[in-house]
């Protein structure tokens, strides 16, 4: 079956950097496009980030863009976000998400066939 498993969260203070890890087992990840979403207490799940599956193509939602990198290595089935500058308004809970063959805008609309366990992310002011 298919298996997203993301690694990487943890408490750091405003500024701070984190890796987040995806590694995906179960399908054929280079043609899934893969991304992040994250759930803040009380809140909706909300888009993060977006990598198609050969990797030319990101998008990011405003509040991130400019601080955190999607990316992903189709050899080790594995997709990162990186996340610098982080803000207290950045604490949610991260979710690995695939979809397959579909774009990247498709998948900020809701798209996703698969989620992840997701990790935890708090940034203390």
């Amino acid at each position: 079956q298919v298996q997203l498993v993301e690694s990487g969260g943890g408490l750091v203070q405003a500024g701070d950097s984190l890796r987040l890890s995806c590694g995906a087992s179960g399908l054929t990840f280079s043609a899934n496009t893969m991304g992040w979403f994250r759930q803040a207490p009380g809140k909706k799940r909300e888009f993060v980030a977006a990598i198609t599956w050969t990797g030319q193509i990101t998008l990011y939602t405003d509040s991130v863009e400019g601080r955190f990198t999607i990316s992903r290595n189709n050899a080790e089935n594995t997709v990162y976000l990186q996340m610098n500058s982080l803000k207290s308004e950045d604490t949610a809970v991260y979710y690995c998400a695939a979809v397959y063959l579909r774009t990247a805008q498709s998948m900020e609309g809701g798209e996703v066939e698969y989620w992840g366990q997701g990790t935890q992310v708090t940034v203390s002011s």
